[in-house]
């Protein structure tokens, strides 16, 4: 179909005025990301989440806040080497039990990388097998973010406040732990337990 020189107009005045318009105000109309705060046996943790970007993990993991889920779980893998620094936690009470989850949810691709100071989901090497188990990223960790052949894992959200906590955690000693007959390396030999965990925001 051609297009006549009224109609070529129009095109260019919506691509010139109308689609920079709509931009701009969905700027300011984005979702305001969610606040969450851990009060850990360590200190204070305040995490920034933007549903925004990732709305299913988002969701997720506050749903799970709001049942009170993570109170009273510890931050059972901690990992310091020199090329993979992770703390996570979300799944194991102190006595070791592992807690009963919501179903798994589908792997989101969110636009986030896995820099240092970035909250993601932990799951097993099936890529939509996340429940509420998730990791802080104490350094950049490129090689957890999707890529050709490797789907990745959903970052959604980033620690703004109590940084200095999750680096006192990622530097504690760790051991083994035997639990029902099953060995987990990398459990801090003392526990870091999670208090309480709430949305401020």
């Amino acid at each position: 179909m051609k297009l006549t020189r009224k109609s070529i107009l129009a095109l260019a005045f919506i691509a010139i005025f109308i689609i920079p318009v709509i931009s701009y105000l969905s700027f300011f109309f984005a979702p305001e990301p969610r606040l969450v705060v851990f009060e850990t046996s360590k200190g204070v943790i305040e995490m920034e989440l933007y549903q925004d970007k990732a709305p299913v993990t988002v969701n997720n993991f506050i749903k799970y806040v709001e049942a009170k889920f993570y109170d009273g779980t510890v931050f059972h893998r901690v990992v310091n080497l020199q090329n993979f620094r992770v703390v996570q936690g979300g799944g194991f009470t102190a006595d070791g039990i592992q807690k009963t989850t919501n179903p798994p949810i589908k792997l989101e691709a969110t636009g986030l990388k896995n820099l240092k100071g970035t909250i993601a989901m932990a799951r097993s090497a099936n890529p939509d097998s996340a429940t509420s188990q998730f990791y802080f990223n104490v350094i950049d960790h490129s090689s957890l973010d999707p890529s050709s052949g490797n789907s990745g894992y959903a970052v959604f959200g980033k620690v703004v406040q109590g940084w200095e906590i999750v680096e006192s955690i990622a530097g504690v000693t760790t051991g083994t732990k035997t639990i029902n007959g099953n060995d987990y390396e990398d459990w801090p030999t003392q526990d870091i337990i999670i208090q309480r965990a709430y949305v401020k925001r």
